[in-house]
């Protein structure tokens, strides 16, 4: 697993401002550091959609927010992904916790729906994105900012099990 401490530090160095979302389990510790660094401001939303067009508002004032929800949320998003970030071209970076990634049956099915839809989403709505499992891939955050960057759109970071 990766280490909040180590997520949270690299959010830092990107420069972000606000980190925008719904806590979830595998979030919560990210969650909780986040909200002790005096220079980042947290806005929890009720909707995962909602993130989408509170980071772009950030965005288009001035701000670098960074968007944090679950693959439940992601998939509730589709239209404020389109018409706002997509749309407006907004080159933020979202964290997506990868919910039921190592939840296999017998046979290899995921058990939990989300974890199969997740990628293949991804995928068909064009967002690259990269996967954060343990502290090693704590870089493909730079990765992600960059490549949001250059393309003036937004890019993923997988988070798979929970940030300790």
């Amino acid at each position: 697993m990766a280490s909040a401490e180590k997520i949270v530090n690299e959010l830092k160095k990107q420069g972000i401002t606000h980190a925008v979302g719904v806590p979830d389990n595998g979030s919560a510790r990210i969650y909780e550091l986040l909200r002790a660094e005096p220079e980042i401001e947290v806005i929890t939303v009720t909707r995962e959609g909602e993130a989408f067009a509170l980071a772009s508002g950030l965005y288009v004032g001035g701000k670098k927010p960074v968007i944090i929800i679950q693959n439940t949320g992601l998939l509730e998003s589709g239209d404020a992904i389109r018409g706002t970030v997509i749309n407006m071209r907004v080159p933020v970076v979202v964290f997506i916790g990868y919910r039921g990634y190592h939840n296999r049956d017998a046979d290899g099915r995921w058990v939990d729906s989300v974890a199969s839809f997740l990628e293949p989403t991804l995928n068909a709505w064009d967002l690259p994105y990269e996967m954060l499992e343990t502290d090693s891939d704590i870089p493909c955050i730079s990765g992600a900012f960059e490549k949001a960057e250059a393309t003036s759109l937004p890019a993923a970071v997988l988070l798979i099990g929970h940030a300790t």
